[in-house]
């Protein structure tokens, strides 16, 4: 079975070709960074309109690329939800339209039940048996969660971030020091040869008490709200004298904050179950400081660790047709034609 996948979340227009064994035919990703960098974050209507610019060629290109021709292909699959509104749109309505033109399945996908299913993507092809359950850290852009992944259409969510994501922590904070859009890998730069203890940051941590995680874990969710304005008030009050070379130790100090947390509660899931791997999928999976974190902690516990490949972290339609092809495979149903986007879509 051959899935042909779009992805157009937020800020990506992603168009991929996926087998059911996992194999990615083609996977074309056009970054929009440079439409959003004057603006220092995503513009929602600058976003849309290029989703709509781009995805027609991309689709063409894609299917170069495969060697694919349209006869071949046995489904198309789009990420429903979550995201923006008006992007994602986009991308369900060009993937409805292809599937009516080819009289194929159209198949809704969960663009964060596609990140989870992103570590067992790439060159490593891990057999699913040897590696599932696993306890995954799902941290892109606007997402933070622990999840229980046992496959294809089978997870648990555990934990979540009350507030702000891991990777909005990181955003925000390059922001109020200055720093480039897209600001996670800027202050990471920044970061590398500071000292990440010349700075105490609070880490986060969340009351049993709130009525919207109830039915989670409380122990077991996020918090970066509280690191935010710490960093917000240190650079207040620091402003008449940091000098330029204690950046680095601010930005290593506020880095080791986020990773900190990030993996206290890995350990604390860790601790509550059985698992026969430790995964991590997201943008912010890229972060070298948490992958060397996370790979301390899954070598402690004789854990394979399944991090997505660098190209499957940021937003693509690889993880969206592969996922397709694995349900479809697996006997999900297909999306009846009618059905919406769901910009609120959680796991």
């Amino acid at each position: 079975m051959i899935v042909l996948g779009i992805e157009t979340s937020c800020d990506e227009t992603a168009v991929a070709l996926a087998h059911e064994d996992r194999t990615i035919l083609a996977n074309a990703v056009y970054s929009q960074v440079a439409r959003h960098n004057p603006f220092g974050g995503v513009v929602p209507e600058i976003a849309a309109r290029a989703h709509v610019e781009v995805l027609p060629e991309l689709i063409t290109r894609a299917m170069a690329s495969a060697g694919c021709r349209w006869d071949q292909v046995d489904a198309v699959a789009a990420t429903r939800g979550p995201g923006l509104a008006t992007s994602l749109t986009i991308g369900l309505q060009g993937a409805k339209a292809l599937s009516l033109r080819l009289g194929v399945p159209f198949l809704g996908v969960n663009h964060l039940e596609a990140h989870l299913y992103s570590i067992l993507l790439g060159r490593r092809n891990p057999d699913e048996k040897a590696v599932l359950p696993a306890l995954v850290l799902l941290v892109s852009g606007g997402h933070t969660a622990l999840v229980r992944f046992e496959g294809p259409g089978r997870h648990e969510l555990w934990g979540r971030t009350v507030d702000d994501a891991a990777g909005e922590a990181f955003d925000k904070a390059a922001k109020m020091m200055g720093l480039g859009y897209p600001g996670g890998p800027e202050l990471e730069k920044l970061a590398r040869g500071g000292n990440p203890l010349a700075i105490p940051f609070p880490r986060g941590d969340v009351r049993n008490e709130r009525r919207d995680i109830r039915v989670l874990h409380p122990e077991l969710c996020f918090s970066f709200s509280g690191l935010k304005t710490s960093l917000l008030y240190y650079l207040k009050g620091h402003a008449d004298h940091i000098r330029v070379s204690e950046y680095t130790d601010i930005a290593a100090s506020y880095q080791e904050a986020v990773v900190d947390t990030l993996a206290r509660q890995v350990e604390r899931a860790l601790d509550l179950s059985e698992f026969k791997s430790l995964g991590c999928a997201g943008g912010v999976a890229r972060n070298t400081a948490l992958r060397e974190r996370l790979s301390d902690i899954a070598d402690s516990r004789a854990l394979p660790l399944l991090v997505a490949e660098p190209e499957f972290c940021t937003d693509n339609a690889g993880m969206i047709a592969a996922l397709g092809a694995a349900l479809l495979a697996n006997g999900a149903p297909p999306t009846p034609i009618n059905a919406d986007i769901d910009p609120n879509w959680s796991l």
